[in-house]
This record gives structure tokens, C-alpha cells and sequence, in this order.
């Protein structure tokens, strides 16, 4: 199962943070905000459907995350869980714990902001769109 949207970098992207990392549907970020690698998200976990979201709850899911810019792509892997709601309106997080919250897309990411590789994030911090693609397995 697939599901692919859009987002776009920011200047203020710094992609230091060290355990998770945020796509938001806000369009402006601060410099501390190092989680986020994209903003003006084209849908939310709300806009997921039924059938998507249920995929991602089971837990035996196996999620995987592509991040592709113009030039760079990197891949991050991790797991669904029941307890994850995927319903709030604006961001998306993926942890490389097992902490839940109404943010979490996925949890035991391979990937955090500050492992994502840096042609990416240079392709981000100049604004480039960011295409994401979700498969569940």
C-alpha cells in the first residue's frame, strides 16, 4: 500500500535534531525547529484514508519512508503500532523511539532529521520541493 504527497523545504531547516523527523502543513518554520525538514504539507494524516490508516496501525506494519528532492533521495524504515491515532491536523513525526502522540506517523525509524543524507537536506534548506512517499508492508 502507497501513498505519496507533497511538501517543500525551508531556509531554516537545520536537520540536527537526533531522534525524530516533522513534515507540517504550516508554512514557516523558526531555527530551532531542527526536526523539520518540510513545510506546506499537501495533506495531513487526517487525509489519510480509512484503509491506509488502518495498514499503518497494525502492528506488524513495516513503514517506509522515501524522501526524494531534484537531486538527492534517502529512505527511512520503521513500524506502525494499534496505538497510533494519525489524526492530527497538520504535522507528521517520525521517531526513532516508541513514543506515541496524535503527531506520529511511524516509530523505531532507522532515521532521524540529523541522519537524513545532506545533499537532501541542502536541496531542502534552498526551498526545493520534497516529494514523500509512504509504502506499508
Amino acid at each position: 500500500m502507497k501513498y505519496v504527497f507533497y511538501a517543500r523545504g525551508h531556509p531554516n531547516v537545520t536537520s540536527k535534531h537526533k531522534s525524530t523527523f516533522e513534515i507540517t502543513m504550516d508554512e514557516e518554520i523558526g531555527k530551532t525547529a531542527d526536526c523539520i525538514i518540510g513545510v506546506s504539507s499537501s495533506t495531513s494524516m487526517k487525509d489519510f484514508p480509512r484503509e491506509f490508516k488502518k495498514a499503518i496501525a497494525n502492528k506488524n506494519a513495516k513503514i517506509k519512508v522515501i524522501l526524494k528532492t531534484e537531486n538527492a533521495k534517502d529512505e527511512i524504515s520503521g513500524r506502525g503500532h494499534p496505538n497510533l491515532t494519525l489524526d492530527h491536523p497538520r504535522d507528521m513525526v517520525c521517531r526513532k523511539s516508541d513514543y506515541i502522540c496524535d503527531r506520529t506517523l511511524m516509530i523505531k525509524a532507522d532515521k532521524a532529521a540529523c541522519d537524513l543524507k545532506r545533499e537532501l537536506i541542502e536541496d531542502l534548506k534552498k526551498g526545493s520541493d520534497l516529494r514523500v512517499e509512504i509504502i506499508i508492508k
